[in-house]
């Protein structure tokens, strides 16, 4: 782990100068160790009592416009730590609902953070940090460009106790909007001292495989760390790899990725990831079933756990892209957060697996298409809410009371609405929206809005707190219906 860039991390938190930037940009290529530098010191922060908010954008959640939900959520988590704060947010969101999801940033930023932190009285509750962790999937430039505007103009007058760190890579319009803004230090990990990356990479890997000290000298440590190349992912996956585990010999795995001809970062995780996948997946019919369970997951609109994934895959109209799940992602938990839990959402451990998943020229034959994904996912959801959504799915008492008057609605709404009848609810309109034209697919449609099942379908959105969907939903399945009858 970077000690240096630690240690100025924590003195930048700590310089009670007026001068001091109140942004620090943490950037740098994928598997240079941001997340793991990210994570510590929020840690920290937290253990110190100093973390005021702690926001992760995720490339699996672009379509959730998260940029709209930034700001909203860091007011909220520095209302939760200075209790001063929420009835000047109770006055401020009560002259405006829509502050929450509006799409105007700006207006947030002055309404919800800049104007309620500037009416505070006394002095300040010691240092509070705020991270913002990959910027850089936070969607299109376009969505990007107003959250840039508000760090790069509005932030230099946030209070004198609060910090930004922000971490992205190194993307051409993060670096023009950021880099020469006078209360933002942009720091590049790239630029990191080789020697110092290398001694941390050989410091992780040695404790890492300290369990096989008896098959590997410290010469082979040695020979790990320079064949990383100073990519900390490409060390935590040779790691993963060449630990003990059924059906493999450590020394094999060892000499495997050895063999591999130098390269550059990028190149680096492209044959670590192959490997990976060459040792899980090895015949054309094994190369079918991960290719089909990786479409599901990579054009999912929202994170699933395997049981869900389940429940969605035996619903696919075409019976042979059915796999048990669970069976496939067993072995893949170095690169899936939730592969060996049914119950936690499948989410890449490294946003690269995923950028090299969908790159035909990095991934070669584990290359994953579109292909009918969101018609499969469509017709799953479709056929998840006809079997699942009925009257009063909370056992609620009365209708006669609001949504929020009910104790406890929260906790009855997870306890009776599974995720997979959730999702399907939320998204089915968007997956319809993805699809051609199918007579089946249409007839699923037509059922559903059709039938009672759409008032059991608005019920479930409303006690969601999610009723919203559910007029883009219906406009978008008239627009689909539309257009696939006159073509």
């Amino acid at each position: 782990m970077r000690i240096e860039v630690l240690n100025e991390i924590v003195d930048w938190i700590n310089d009670t100068n007026a001068a001091t930037p109140k942004i620090l940009q943490l950037y740098g290529q994928a598997g240079k160790g941001k997340l793991a530098i990210t994570h510590t010191i929020a840690l920290q922060a937290q253990n110190l009592g100093m973390l005021g908010s702690c926001f992760c954008f995720s490339c699996v959640r672009q379509h959730k416009q998260l940029h709209t939900k930034l700001f909203p959520t860091i007011t909220c988590d520095l209302a939760d730590r200075d209790i001063c704060l929420w009835p000047l947010l109770v006055e401020v969101t009560a002259k405006n609902h829509s502050l929450r999801d509006m799409a105007d940033i700006v207006a947030q930023w002055e309404e919800l953070i800049s104007k309620p932190l500037n009416k505070l009285k006394g002095p300040p509750t010691g240092n509070v940090l705020v991270v913002i962790d990959a910027l850089d999937e936070s969607g299109a430039v376009g969505m990007r460009a107003t959250v840039l505007k508000v760090l790069a103009v509005h932030c230099g007058k946030l209070p004198a106790n609060i910090q930004i760190l922000l971490t992205s890579r190194p993307l051409m319009d993060i670096g023009e909007a950021l880099n020469t803004i006078p209360h933002i230090r942009a720091r590049s990990l790239n630029a990191t001292d080789m020697e110092v990356t290398m001694r941390d990479i050989y410091l992780y890997v040695s404790t890492h495989l300290n369990s096989l000290h008896d098959t590997f000298t410290d010469i082979c440590f040695q020979q790990l760390t320079v064949k990383s190349g100073g990519v900390f992912k490409w060390a935590c996956l040779a790691c993963d790899f060449i630990s003990p585990r059924i059906g493999a010999i450590p020394k094999d795995c060892f000499h495997e990725i050895m063999s591999h001809a130098p390269g550059d970062g990028r190149t680096l995780l492209n044959e670590m990831y192959t490997t990976f996948l060459k040792d899980l997946f090895r015949g054309s019919d094994e190369h079918q079933v991960f290719g089909s369970v990786m479409q599901q997951i990579l054009w999912l609109k929202e994170p699933l756990p395997i049981s869900a994934l389940d429940f969605m895959c035996d619903r696919f109209p075409q019976k042979d892209d059915c796999y048990p799940v669970g069976f496939v992602l067993n072995f893949m938990a170095p690169l899936l957060a939730g592969a060996s839990e049914v119950s936690i959402p499948i989410r890449p451990l490294h946003a690269s697996f995923y950028d090299f998943l969908l790159d035909e020229k990095r991934s070669g034959e584990f290359f994953i298409e579109q292909g009918d994904a969101h018609r499969d996912l469509a017709v799953a959801s479709l056929s998840v809410m006809q079997d699942g959504l009925y009257f009063n799915m909370c056992g609620l008492e009365t209708s006669y009371i609001l949504n929020s008057e009910v104790a406890d609605l929260g906790k009855k709404v997870q306890e009776n609405i599974p995720p997979h009848l959730l999702y399907s609810c939320q998204f089915w309109a968007t997956h319809l929206q993805g699809a051609a034209f199918d007579p089946d697919l249409a007839h699923l449609v037509r059922g559903l809005v059709t039938g009672e099942k759409i008032l059991f379908w608005l019920e479930a959105l409303g006690i969601s707190k999610l009723i919203g969907e559910a007029y883009w939903a219906l406009i978008s399945a008239e627009g689909w219906l539309q257009v696939s009858l006159f073509m």
